[in-house]
């Protein structure tokens, strides 16, 4: 049953024509968070994709096809390291202008830089100002990223009933497989029906095209949720205000490192069952990429269907408890994961299926562990900066390192990646209690 939270105030009237004297429930917000996390996934895995079967050879073909890789997937993490400096900048902007400023300046860096990728020279027609555009888009993409942390999924997990936080928590979650769905059946699609030409000359563009539009269509309809009276005034009732990064770390500081530390174990399989065994299948297994995306894409339905039913596991049996049982269950994958993949056959379809049954019974309480460690004055801030740090630590060198490792010293190397990222979760989660208390 929805719960609605009512707004009181004494007015006339909201923005968009709505009633300002009005209701705001947990599936109006959950609709926001929804449409902004499934374009941030999109873009991710775009860009991710691309890492892996254009910028090799379109950027760096002056290198074999594993270095041109190892180059490009640290390019990749470079988003990672400039988002908390984002969220930081875009943080100020906030206290000033307000949450529509920022969030309209941020998806407007956010669509330039996705767009721009689209026309990136190659680096056979401008050298070495191919790879300083490619990483200076990367950067504003990451900044821009940083700066559209909205509040949305804190003010979702406040706003749910107590009874039902972990269902209302894992909602955001559902943007990442819808996103690689998207990205992956696009890229198969063309992969499939253009010549290697065509899709090397202007194919591989059009997805980031995409990406823009997408970016365009979540910009209003995020604006649309949030820059109504009666969502402004939700936020400040629920004490969801930017403050100074540097006052939020030296207040809260413990709960962002143990929070950035809690969901490695979902991360590190994140990566290991979407970027990372498609780099291994295009460069050194010989299959055919365009039917092992397609294969991802199914997978995902999987994952879709683990994060759904997280809310429901997570309601019964809590939170705290599911992400450990899923950590040791990660650990147990780790073993079996690097064999699975090297198998001919079905082996990377069980590796895929299994890989994100389990990804979505942790990735789906993720973001809900995140936000209800903090002090209302500091959530929003505080929640805003672990998921940032989170996704470095956890996300952002986690394709290069899996692949080196893999391809250095054998692909059971990618599996002990995969074992230290549950350690590190199942030894987060044991200094934070107070995550059995959500």
């Amino acid at each position: 049953m929805t719960m609605e939270i009512p707004i009181y105030d004494k007015g006339i009237t909201r923005s968009h024509g709505q009633p300002r004297h009005g209701r705001v429930s947990p599936g109006d917000i959950a609709v926001g968070v929804v449409i902004g996390r499934t374009c941030e996934f999109f873009d991710f895995f775009v860009y991710a994709i691309a890492s892996v079967v254009v910028f090799p050879q379109y950027v760096f073909p002056f290198v074999d096809s594993l270095t041109g890789t190892l180059f490009s997937f640290a390019l990749f993490a470079v988003a990672f390291v400039a988002r908390p400096v984002g969220s930081a900048l875009f943080m100020a902007l906030d206290r000033a202008h307000g949450r529509v400023a920022k969030l309209t300046l941020a998806l407007l860096v956010l669509g330039s830089s996705t767009v721009g990728i689209a026309f990136l020279p190659s680096y056979a027609m401008a050298g070495g100002v191919s790879i300083l555009a490619l990483a200076l888009l990367r950067i504003g993409q990451g900044v821009a990223l940083g700066g559209s942390w909205d509040g949305l999924a804190s003010l979702l997990s406040l706003s749910a009933p107590r009874a039902r936080r972990g269902w209302y928590a894992m909602v955001p979650q559902l943007g990442a497989p819808l996103g690689l769905i998207v990205a992956s059946a696009l890229f198969a699609y063309l992969m499939a029906e253009l010549s290697p030409a065509d899709f090397y000359a202007w194919g591989w563009r059009f997805p980031f095209f995409v990406a823009f539009a997408l970016n365009v269509v979540a910009l209003f309809a995020r604006l649309r949720i949030v820059d109504t009276d009666a969502f402004r005034d939700l936020f400040e009732r629920r004490e969801l205000q930017p403050r100074p990064v540097v006052e939020t770390v030296r207040r809260e500081g413990r709960f962002i490192v143990v929070g950035a530390f809690a969901p490695l174990a979902s991360f590190a399989l994140f990566h290991m069952v979407t970027v990372f065994p498609l780099s291994w299948i295009h460069l050194v297994s010989g299959r055919d990429t365009a039917r092992f995306l397609t294969v991802e894409a199914a997978a995902a339905l999987v994952g879709l269907a683990t994060i759904i039913a997280s809310g429901w596991i997570a309601d019964r049996i809590g939170r705290r408890r599911l992400l450990g049982l899923s950590a040791v269950g990660i650990a147990l994958f780790s073993a079996l994961a690097p064999g699975l993949l090297d198998l001919s056959g079905a082996g990377d379809i069980i590796f895929m299926v299994v890989g994100f049954a389990l990804l979505g019974l942790t990735f789906g309480q993720c973001a809900g562990a995140v936000a209800s460690r903090f002090s209302p004055a500091y959530r929003y801030t505080g929640a805003a900066l672990t998921s940032d740090l989170a996704r470095l630590f956890g996300a952002g060198f986690a394709p290069f390192a899996a692949l080196y490792l893999a391809s250095a010293f054998g692909i059971a190397m990618a599996g002990l990646y995969l074992l230290s990222g549950a350690l590190c979760t199942l030894i987060a989660l044991a200094l934070n209690r107070r995550l059995a208390e959500t």
